[in-house]
């Protein structure tokens, strides 16, 4: 092995450290009571720059993190996507929405911090919206946003919005609690992570196929 390359190995041992350091200590106490220096600290560093030195801000952290997790996901929903075609069921681009999730925190095994992790970004007003825009221009959930439209035809821009919206934040708080109650060794709502799933995929496809009370911003919308 060359010095470069025991070098380079080094190097990605330590980000691997210090990314699941900090997701542990962001899950558990949120994003701003967590310093470098204790992320530092808990990924086994002995100088408190080395969160700055392989990240250099926060964000660029909270990115890496959520890169490494979105990979094995996005793979598991294209191989879905693969399966359903051009399918006219909502239920099917739903479970597109939720399977690479729970799919994914599955896998993780127990304890894991994702889920809790990703609800922590998801409430930071800075971090929230550049997750947000860069999850959006991945081909595969925007295939998953194509077909959804798709299937809800008439309904108002606005509600498929707002419901979109509403279906976001019942996957992630869902699957932080159960995550959460897993990690604590408390007795979770669903019995396992294929539970959650179908139990996910039934309220979100029955959230989205609901009906709506007409307003005047709707019908504005509309024409």
């Amino acid at each position: 092995m060359s010095a470069a390359f025991a070098r380079t190995d080094r190097a990605t041992e330590t980000r691997e450290a210090i990314m699941r350091a900090a997701e542990r200590l962001y899950a558990e106490y949120g994003l701003i009571a967590v310093s470098n220096r204790q992320i530092s600290e808990a990924a086994g560093q002995g100088n408190n720059t080395a969160v700055g030195y392989h990240f250099g801000t926060k964000a660029e952290l909270v990115r890496a993190i959520i890169r490494s997790h979105s990979e094995a996901m996005e793979k598991y929903q294209e191989r879905m996507l693969a399966g359903i075609g051009d399918s006219e069921d909502i239920r099917d681009w739903v479970a597109c929405l939720v399977r690479p999730a729970t799919d994914h925190l599955a896998s993780l095994g127990v304890p894991s911090w994702y889920a809790r992790f990703a609800v922590q970004v998801l409430t930071d007003p800075v971090l929230r919206a550049i997750v947000i825009d860069e999850a959006l221009v991945r081909r595969p959930l925007q295939r998953v946003h194509d077909g959804l439209e798709r299937c809800l035809g008439p309904l108002p821009a606005q509600v498929r919005a707002e419901r979109g919206e509403m279906a976001r934040h019942l996957i992630t708080h869902t699957c932080a609690e159960r995550e959460r109650a897993l990690a604590e060794g408390t007795r979770p709502g669903q019995s396992s992570w294929e539970h959650v799933a179908i139990a996910l995929t039934d309220a979100i496809t029955g959230l989205f196929l609901a009906p709506f009370t007409p307003r005047p911003e709707y019908l504005e919308d509309q024409r």
